[in-house]
């Protein structure tokens, strides 16, 4: 069939003038706009997008569908479709799915540029997920001494890599997990990592054809194992700002840290505080405690007294992290947090630590 070039003309105006009536461009974005949905569209999913100015995403693609939040320079999404030439569906970092304009103004589609790939070593257990975020799906476990390639570096807390047995997803980037070595030189140009697999079924790991269970059992047996660390270790004397070289006497961070490093080898930070942090970034903050699990960690806030009122007003989001704690799960805490109480010891979690608790969450994923 022949299109004459004054019909291809005639289709580009009557398109340029739809995304100016839906507002999806401004005026002087509109003819670039019909260039760049020609190359937005080859976009495949499982990539990684990055956003480039500041952007709605919303519940449906067109512009008189709700907004769910917006999204800022430098963002970070994975790209699940192309849903029209003027739209994409994204998964933002939290988890949150939604559709954005495809427009080269908002968005830039990283191109991994083939960089030599890299062994690593993996330090303690850890999740493989299908994209690059806490709310992906699990698609394997790797366990302490398994080796990867790490075929790039998604973003500052996520490797995209390739396990033993061909499994390709993303797992924490943190010196925790994994170890990378030196640079490999570049391997062949194979069409391997180009059909995006992360998305797709992946093969069940060598040692089973069902690999959901087993990673269950291990994860619950490495948090059991830190449990059990932590009990041996009743009664120790309290002392603010132990020494974290021996175990004669527990901070409440320390005594966290030192129970991870006997069961995990896994080497949390020395204060509650960048406990705290470590753990939104690695795991992601927890502020139900129905929607905690056993062995996860608990931080809290100053003491302010035994009444609710007391910490009426107060934001938690921005409150100070004094406490750490682990939950032992059916309303039970491990800790340690003053002389007087006898060092460490199991509590209930009592409406007095109920107040001062500001959030949770996993070590062991």
């Amino acid at each position: 069939m022949i299109v004459s070039r004054k019909k291809i003309t005639a289709s580009l105006w009557v398109s340029a003038s739809l995304a100016l009536s839906l507002g999806v461009f401004s005026p002087g974005q509109a003819f670039a706009a019909t260039d760049s949905s020609i190359t937005t569209l080859a976009a495949s999913a499982g990539q990684t997008g990055i956003i480039e100015a500041s952007v709605r995403l919303r519940t449906d693609p067109s512009t008189s569908s709700t907004v769910l939040k917006y999204l800022n320079k430098g963002d970070q999404v994975v790209i699940l479709e192309a849903a029209n030439s003027y739209w994409y569906k994204v998964r933002t970092a939290e988890g949150i799915v939604g559709y954005m304009s495809s427009g080269d103004s908002y968005i830039r589609v990283a191109t991994a540029s083939a960089p030599a790939s890299r062994t690593a070593v993996i330090q303690a257990t850890v999740r493989v997920r299908d994209t690059p975020a806490t709310s992906g799906q699990v698609v394997g476990y790797l366990y302490k001494n398994d080796q990867v390639t790490i075929l790039e570096e998604t973003n500052s807390y996520w490797y995209k890599i390739r396990t033993a047995n061909g499994t390709v997803g993303y797992t924490s980037s943190s010196d925790q997990y994994i170890t990378a070595g030196a640079s490999s030189p570049p391997a062949p140009a194979t069409p391997a990592p180009t059909p995006a697999p992360v998305q797709t079924p992946v093969p069940a790991p060598v040692p089973t054809p069902a690999p959901a269970p087993v990673p269950t059992a291990g994860q619950t047996a490495v948090i059991e194992r830190v449990i059990s660390a932590g009990m041996g270790y009743l009664g120790t004397p309290y002392e603010y700002g132990s020494d974290r070289n021996n175990t004669s006497t527990f901070d409440c961070s320390d005594f966290i840290r030192q129970i991870f490093m006997d069961a995990a080898n896994l080497k949390l930070p020395a204060d509650s505080r960048q406990q705290g942090d470590w753990v939104k970034q690695n795991s992601g903050a927890v502020t139900d405690v129905s929607g905690l699990k056993r062995g996860d960690l608990m931080f809290f806030m100053d003491y302010k007294g035994t009444s609710p009122s007391a910490y009426a007003g107060i934001n938690k989001s921005t409150a100070r992290i004094t406490h750490v704690a682990m939950y032992l799960g059916d309303g039970k805490l491990l800790h340690t947090y003053s002389v007087s109480s006898g060092g460490v010891r199991v509590d209930n979690l009592s409406a007095s630590w109920m107040n001062r608790f500001l959030y949770g969450g996993s070590v062991i994923r």
